[in-house]
């Protein structure tokens, strides 16, 4: 099985959402940024799993039905929290305008659902 860890830190563990087959395309986004997006992303990531929380609404907010977006501007990485003290990333993409994309939400909660049902069946991991 494929590593979807993307930061284990003190207070959370924060983990790409990866399909059936093993694919995350948000994961796919990730490492297709230039290098100067990956390190502002990750250092969100590792800010958030080593304190627990982020302040700065403009680094991380919340975007309804318990989705939370981390915001290294321009870019969007849409997540949502499970117990065992998880964050799981569900999808990115470049934000364009100032509302989040109706498609990108509904792709989140989607995925949050998949995610549900495959750890309830223990095929998930």
């Amino acid at each position: 099985m494929k590593e979807f860890t993307a930061y284990k830190g003190e207070k959370f563990t924060i983990e790409w959402y990866f399909d059936d087959n093993e694919n995350s395309d948000a994961l796919d986004y990730f490492e297709n940024l230039p290098e100067s997006f990956q390190i502002k992303t990750l250092a969100l990531f590792k800010r958030f799993a080593e304190i627990g929380e982020i302040k700065d609404k403009t680094k991380f907010n919340f975007e309804g039905d318990a989705l939370f977006a981390f915001k290294p501007i321009p870019h969007r990485f849409l997540c949502f929290f499970v117990k065992g003290k998880k964050i799981i990333v569900t999808n990115a993409f470049h934000k364009k305008t100032d509302k989040l994309p109706k498609n990108e939400k509904e792709r989140a909660l989607k995925r949050r659902e998949d995610y549900e049902k495959r750890t309830k069946k223990d095929s998930y991991y």
